[in-house]
C-alpha cells in the first residue's frame, strides 16, 4: 500500500524532516558542498530516512530555501496586525535584509542546485505575495504612491543583493531601504495632504 504524496507526515517523520532541514541549513550555509551523509549523521537520521525525504542535493537545498523564504514572507501579515502599514513595510524590508545577509552562505549552494533550473518558481511566490500584501495595505492607507507593483518593489531593492554580507551591511542596507521607503512615499496621497496643510 502506497501513501499519497500529499498525506500528512507522522509526527516522528515530521520531526526527522525538520531536524534534517535545520542541520542542512547550518551545514550548507557553512559549506555549499557539505556531504549529504554528514548532514544525515548530524541530524541523527539514517541514510534511508534522509533519502526518503530528500532524494538528492537539489531537493534538499530547494526545500531549505523554500522554508526560509516562507518564514520571511509570513512576517508581512504578522507585522500588519500590529503596526501601521508604512511601519510594517519598513520593518519587513529590514527582515528581508537580515535574511538575505544571514543566508548569503547558502547562496553558493542555491546556485549549484539551480544551475539547470529557475529559482524563481521555488521561492519568489511567497515573497511576491508578501510584498503585494504590504503594498496594497500602504496604498489603501495613502502612505505610498499609487500603482506600485511587486516587480517595481523588487527593482527598487535590487541593490540589497549587491551588499557584501561580510561588510558593515546593516548601515548600508538601512540607508538603501530608507531611500526606497522615501521613494515609495513620494507622491503618496497622505504626504500630499500633509504638504497642503503646512
Amino acid at each position: 500500500m502506497r501513501e499519497k504524496k500529499d498525506a500528512p507526515l507522522r509526527s516522528d517523520a515530521q520531526r526527522n524532516r525538520e531536524r534534517i532541514l535545520e542541520v542542512a541549513l547550518e551545514e550548507l550555509t557553512r559549506a555549499a558542498d557539505a556531504p549529504l551523509s554528514a548532514i544525515a549523521k548530524k541530524a541523527c537520521v539514517g541514510q534511508a530516512t534522509f533519502y526518503r525525504n530528500f532524494p538528492n542535493r537539489e531537493s534538499l537545498v530547494l526545500e531549505v530555501y523554500r522554508y526560509e523564504v516562507q518564514q520571511v514572507a509570513d512576517t508581512a501579515a504578522q507585522l500588519l496586525e500590529t503596526r501601521s502599514p508604512d511601519q510594517a513595510l519598513r520593518e519587513w524590508m529590514d527582515r528581508l535584509a537580515q535574511y538575505a545577509m544571514a543566508k548569503a552562505g547558502l547562496a553558493d549552494a542555491l546556485r549549484k542546485a539551480t544551475a539547470h533550473g529557475s529559482l524563481a518558481a521555488s521561492g519568489h511566490g511567497p515573497v511576491t505575495s508578501a510584498v503585494a500584501l504590504l503594498l496594497k495595505a500602504n496604498e489603501e492607507a495613502g502612505t505610498i504612491r499609487p500603482g506600485m507593483t511587486p516587480d517595481d518593489f523588487s527593482l527598487a531593492i535590487a541593490g540589497l543583493w549587491q551588499i557584501d554580507p561580510h561588510s558593515d551591511w546593516q548601515s548600508r542596507a538601512g540607508r538603501l531601504l530608507d531611500l526606497v521607503m522615501d521613494g515609495l512615499r513620494a507622491g503618496a496621497p497622505a504626504s500630499r495632504g500633509a504638504a497642503a496643510e503646512s
